[in-house]
């Protein structure tokens, strides 16, 4: 039994419809209700009609990403209970509708950041790289936040005001854009496109300015008290996402991004409804976590699986690889999660199936002349899920005809 075929659909007005995915051989389909703002509730109706739509296809709404927390949870705001009642009942209905998968993530204003979304590898392909000190330029030279210096040794902030140096104004402003706007927008960003942008962004980062990581260690046990009692009753299995990258930006808080991090949060409640999407590119952005060891640790609780591979570059920086080739042993990766299915279904576990997407993709062939999300490409996606799978057959069979072998 292999991992479930998964890919990443950003509903009607995404460039890859579900036509295409079925020509592909996807079997599940991960999306969203994005045009619902973040914190109301999703109604069962409008859950169901995106259910039928993909059933329509002969596929399956596998995982939901993301049912979005709102900062107003994750801060613990005035209206915290309102929005902890709308997450409540979103969830029942997305148990009633047979949608048991949920990822989200607690990562404080920014989801995730690159500072270069159009680098070109060697081989001409084009992906995303984070470049640390180019982000330090952006902080303190561009956002202009207020304490940023402090929060970089002398050397990143020396190569910073190199870099803003010979950026022009309309080069600063689209490096900006970029991180503030461009890689959030499809993800239920924060902040709008309009207006003073760096401004609002600047007034969601000052309501952290009191919430450190044990501040915001302790917002997520809330959360995780009040939503996996009725996760459990629906029937869903909840699983939070790496931080990306997995160390700290713009003075906020990480909570999710080394062993240490994810074993705290699953000493905090061991229901089994409360897992991890285990996302081997944005785990694999620090050289000090060692993913096949994080895979096999916390085997038991991974519910959802992203695939994608990182390269290191100088002052921690990274940039996008593919699927197979970078700092992640996919082999091995693939390998345990593999086991681990094996070992549910012998325990007799519900939930023996495991989605997992190629997560992100290089820029290639086609891909040029198509309009896509930010690292949501066609081809070099449909290139990962290729390789993955077939990754997958082999070790599989192996498994299978040696089961000794099984670790």
């Amino acid at each position: 039994m292999a991992l479930e075929k998964t890919w990443r659909w950003f509903g009607r007005k995404d460039s890859v419809g579900l036509a295409d995915l079925k020509q592909m051989g996807v079997e599940g389909v991960v999306t969203s209700l994005h045009h619902i703002p973040s914190g109301e509730v999703w109604p069962v109706g409008e859950i169901q009609a995106v259910k039928r739509e993909i059933e329509s296809y002969g596929m399956r709404w596998s995982v939901v990403e993301s049912l979005p927390v709102s900062e107003g949870i994750k801060i613990c705001s005035a209206d915290r209970f309102r929005l902890i009642e709308n997450y409540r009942q979103s969830l029942r209905n997305l148990g009633a509708c047979g949608i048991d998968t949920v990822c989200y993530n607690f990562m404080p204003v920014l989801d995730w950041a690159r500072t270069d979304l159009h680098y070109r590898n060697r081989d001409g392909a084009e992906s995303m790289l984070f470049d640390y000190p180019t982000f330090a330029a952006f902080d303190i030279y561009v956002l202009k936040r207020e304490g940023a210096r402090e929060c970089y040794p002398l050397d990143i902030q020396e190569k910073a005001a190199e870099i803003v140096a010979e950026l022009s104004p309309k080069q600063q402003e689209e490096l900006a854009h970029n991180i503030i706007i461009v890689t959030q927008a499809f993800i239920h960003g924060v902040v709008g496109d309009g207006g003073d942008y760096k401004k609002q962004f600047l007034d969601y980062l000052k309501t952290y300015n009191r919430i450190g990581k044990e501040q915001l260690r302790r917002n997520l046990v809330l959360f995780l008290d009040d939503v996996i009692p009725v996760a459990e009753e629906a029937g869903v299995n909840l699983c939070i996402h790496p931080d990306d990258p997995p160390f700290p930006l713009l003075g906020l808080p990480r909570i999710a991004g080394t062993v240490e991090d994810l074993r705290w949060i699953f000493s905090q409640c061991e229901s089994i409804a409360n897992g991890l999407t285990f996302c081997t590119g944005s785990l694999s952005a620090r050289p000090d976590n060692d993913l096949v060891l994080m895979a096999k640790e916390f085997a038991s609780r991974i519910h959802f699986v992203h695939l994608r591979n990182t390269a290191f570059l100088p002052d921690h920086g990274f940039y996008e690889s593919g699927h197979l080739g970078g700092s992640v042993d996919m082999f091995a990766v693939v390998k345990v999660l593999l086991e681990e299915q094996i070992r549910r279904k012998k325990a007799g576990r519900k939930d023996i199936r495991l989605p997992f997407r190629p997560d992100h993709g290089l820029r290639i062939l086609d891909d040029y002349g198509r309009s896509a999300n930010p690292g949501y490409p066609l081809i070099g996606r449909l290139k990962g899920l290729a390789e993955i799978d077939g990754l997958q057959t082999g070790i599989e069979r192996f498994l299978i005809e040696n089961p000794d072998k099984i670790n």
